[in-house]
């Protein structure tokens, strides 16, 4: 969905994303864009898995790069990969649409009611369920403790190693893994295995 724009950057296929983005930082918009290219189609994904909307996926993924591209020159990062730091504005931006859009649902619930006519496409009935499993998943991660529910985000969810949550959280790795343990166990019994398979995720050792 979202086009490798970065894959003829000058700095090269082999620069890490700290060194592009150092180079972005002093200007240099073609490094941006290699890590645009590199990290564009995860960022929509993990939106997705957080909101179950495609169109928001989209909004969220293109908030987050220019959140990105606002904070060049006042963020370091401290891994070589990018998307942990990526991954956690998406999550923050999502919480924020959140509750936008839970206030906008809250105000169109006070108005009058009137008929209206449902008219579903037979070509979009597969996504319709889809996005209705997933928003199963969602519902139950939301149930989770804070502490829980920020390492499936980006474990489960995000597919980070437990290594870059744990830079995330500035937790240990045995620690995400026991948050990760914990989560799993209290998903299953919200779930029942009805939707988990929805949460297409790298397994942690």
């Amino acid at each position: 969905m979202w086009a490798d724009v970065g894959a003829d950057d000058p700095a090269g296929p082999a620069a890490s994303d700290r060194a592009l983005w150092e180079q972005a930082a002093g200007g240099d918009v073609a490094a941006f864009g290699e890590l645009f290219g590199r990290h564009a189609g995860a960022v929509w994904n993990y939106a997705y898995r957080l909101t179950g909307s495609w169109s928001v996926a989209e909004d969220l993924t293109s908030s987050t790069f220019l959140t990105a591209w606002r904070r060049l020159g006042d963020v370091t990062l401290v891994n070589d990969s990018a998307r942990p730091w990526l991954y956690t504005v998406t999550s923050n931006v999502a919480r924020r649409e959140q509750r936008r859009l839970s206030r906008f649902t809250g105000a169109l619930s006070r108005l009058p009611r009137g008929g209206v006519v449902r008219d579903h496409a037979e070509d979009v009935a597969g996504q319709v369920d889809a996005g209705h499993r997933l928003r199963v998943v969602l519902d139950a991660v939301a149930t989770l403790p804070r502490a829980e529910r920020r390492a499936v985000e980006l474990c489960l969810m995000g597919g980070l190693s437990t290594a870059e949550a744990s830079a995330v959280l500035e937790i240990t790795e045995a620690s995400v893994r026991a948050r990760i343990s914990r989560a799993r166990s209290r998903l299953r019994g919200l779930l029942q295995d009805t939707a988990l398979s929805a949460l297409t995720t790298e397994e942690l050792s």
